[in-house]
């Protein structure tokens, strides 16, 4: 099974063959690096630009008005809010041009924690990018869905935030993108070049299909009716892991990956929320002014008769930055066990 940087990889060499993609760009994204993570590792259309992410927003925004579609990389979020006016000015193009100007661009960037990066590596984007109007944002939490996630992105004429969870990057997929070998170990062979000696090495690529999940839909991957758990990213598969500890309680909740932050898949929150009556956001970004609490407040707005219990927000501790100390970072991000505890105090909350 693939990981998601080979997810990645493999979407954006499908896209530079077969849809028309003709700049992938960034800071060490071409040869001989091929990203901080490798996630353009081996790709044709990928080169290195100056070390200046104003540059790079500029020049994907460049592009796209000329007509082409590019994949922009900040090389971790952490360095991309020197950009945000660009960004805003990427995101109103098309409503200031009455629709004359699409403007089909793509920035990938890695976000959250985990990889202990200490104050300069560890920063979210997730609340910021939903605040910039015109943006569509999505974040995967696996392989398949970084694979389709991406192959719609770079599809869509409107500009798209790509955040990748750092913490997950490495992590397997339960699920084959079509067309990817069974083998991990094959695959690997394929399309990860050997860390030396590699000279002679040619990448392999398997014939992936296209394969694509529409900005906007979520996923149920636990189903249950106590109570809904909403996530993205880094902090989805603990709360899988806490719904199936909770399963063997008798207690089953229900987990939603939103996939994409904006536009969001309100009907699936909705009808979730509907049935059991109770639901936790769980995200990593700092606590004030957090996405969640913009769902938490629509979930109150428009579900208040259906619900048992106040909707609550679990996020990252509203600090300046995160510790590079493994004890600093785990206790300013969610983890499993914060996570089971703000549950189980939810289902304690009498109606």
């Amino acid at each position: 099974m693939a990981t998601i940087v080979q997810a990645v990889r493999m979407a954006l060499h499908y896209a530079e063959e077969n849809m028309e993609l003709k700049d992938v760009f960034g800071e060490d994204v071409g040869p001989p690096l091929g990203g901080a993570f490798r996630v353009t590792q081996n790709l044709k259309t990928a080169w290195n630009s100056p070390l200046d992410e104003r540059g790079i927003i500029g020049m994907a925004m460049g592009i796209a008005m000329a007509g082409d579609r590019c994949v922009a990389e900040i090389q971790f979020c952490d360095y991309i809010f020197n950009t945000i006016d660009l960004l805003k000015i990427a995101g109103n193009t098309l409503w200031v041009t009455n629709g004359q100007m699409p403007m089909p661009l793509v920035v990938m960037t890695p976000a959250g924690a985990g990889i202990r990066g200490s104050v300069y590596h560890s920063h979210s984007f997730d609340a910021w990018a939903t605040r910039l109007p015109g943006w569509k944002v999505v974040m995967p939490s696996n392989a398949l869905d970084a694979y389709g996630l991406m192959l719609s992105a770079i599809e869509d004429p409107n500009p798209v935030m790509y955040l990748l969870p750092k913490a997950l990057l490495r992590a397997r997929g339960a699920e084959l993108i079509p067309g990817e070998p069974s083998d991990e170990k094959q695959l690997r062979s394929m399309i990860d070049a050997p860390l030396d000696n590699n000279s002679n090495w040619k990448v392999n690529w398997p014939k992936v299909e296209k394969f694509m999940i529409p900005i906007g839909q979520g996923k149920i991957t636990r189903s249950g009716d106590t109570a809904t758990l909403v996530s993205y990213g880094r902090t989805l598969p603990i709360c899988n892991e806490v719904a199936d500890e909770l399963a063997r309680e008798g207690v089953h909740l229900e987990v939603i990956d939103l996939r994409s932050l904006y536009p969001y898949d309100w009907q699936m929150i909705k009808t979730s929320v509907s049935k059991t009556g109770r639901v936790l956001f769980v995200n990593e970004d700092t606590e004030v002014t957090n996405f969640g609490e913009h769902l938490a407040y629509r979930t109150t707005s428009e579900l208040f008769y259906q619900l048992l219990a106040r909707p609550r927000v679990l996020a990252g501790k509203n600090v300046p930055g995160v510790g590079l100390h493994p004890n600093l970072e785990e206790n300013t991000v969610p983890q499993k066990h914060s996570i089971l505890e703000e549950v189980r105090d939810l289902l304690r909350e009498a109606p």
